[in-house]
C-alpha cells in the first residue's frame, strides 16, 4: 500500500547512519585535542583535592521493566484484537475466497479489512499504554517502599 516510501526511507536511514558514524569519530578527535590543550595549561596539584565523587545512588534502572510490560501489553493487545475481529467479523480471512467468479463483494472485503486493522491498532495501543501504566505504578511502589526504609 505504501511501497512508494520504502526506498527513500531506507536510503535516508543509511545516510543518517553513515553521517552519525562520521560525526562520532570527528567529535572524539575534537575532544581529545581539547583535553590535550587543557592538560598543558592546568597543573594537577592545584585541583587534586577539589573534586569528590557523590555517594553511590540507590536508584535502580527500570528500563527492562518498562520494556517488558510494554511488550506484554502489545502481545495482549494483538491477542485481544484477534479475538475481537474473529467474533465481531466472523472468519474475515475467508471473505475473499469464493469459488464462483464475480461473487466477491470487494467493497465489503476492503471495509472489513480496514475495520479489522483499526481493531488491531486500537487494542495494541490501549494494552501497550496499560502495560506502561502498570510499569509506572510498580516503579512508584518500589521507590516509595525504598524511601521509607
Amino acid at each position: 500500500m505504501m511501497d512508494f516510501i520504502t526506498i527513500p526511507l531506507v536510503v535516508g536511514m543509511i545516510t543518517l547512519g553513515i553521517y552519525k558514524l562520521f560525526e562520532l569519530f570527528v567529535r572524539k578527535r575534537e575532544r581529545l585535542t581539547l583535553i590535550e590543550k587543557m592538560s598543558d595549561k592546568i597543573e594537577v596539584a592545584t585541583i587534586e583535592n577539589q573534586f569528590t565523587f557523590p555517594a553511590q545512588t540507590t536508584i535502580k534502572p527500570f528500563g527492562s521493566l518498562k520494556a517488558g510490560c510494554l511488550l506484554i501489553g502489545i502481545g495482549l493487545g494483538l491477542m485481544v484484537g484477534f479475538f475481537i475481529s474473529m467474533f465481531a467479523f466472523g472468519n474475515y480471512s475467508l471473505l475473499s475466497v469464493s469459488f464462483i467468479p464475480g461473487a466477491i463483494d470487494w467493497d465489503k472485503v476492503n471495509q472489513v479489512k480496514e475495520m479489522v486493522g483499526i481493531v488491531y491498532g486500537a487494542s495494541v495501543f490501549i494494552f501497550g499504554g496499560i502495560g506502561l501504566l502498570v510499569a509506572f505504578l510498580l516503579e512508584m511502589k518500589y521507590t516509595a517502599k525504598n524511601r521509607k526504609s
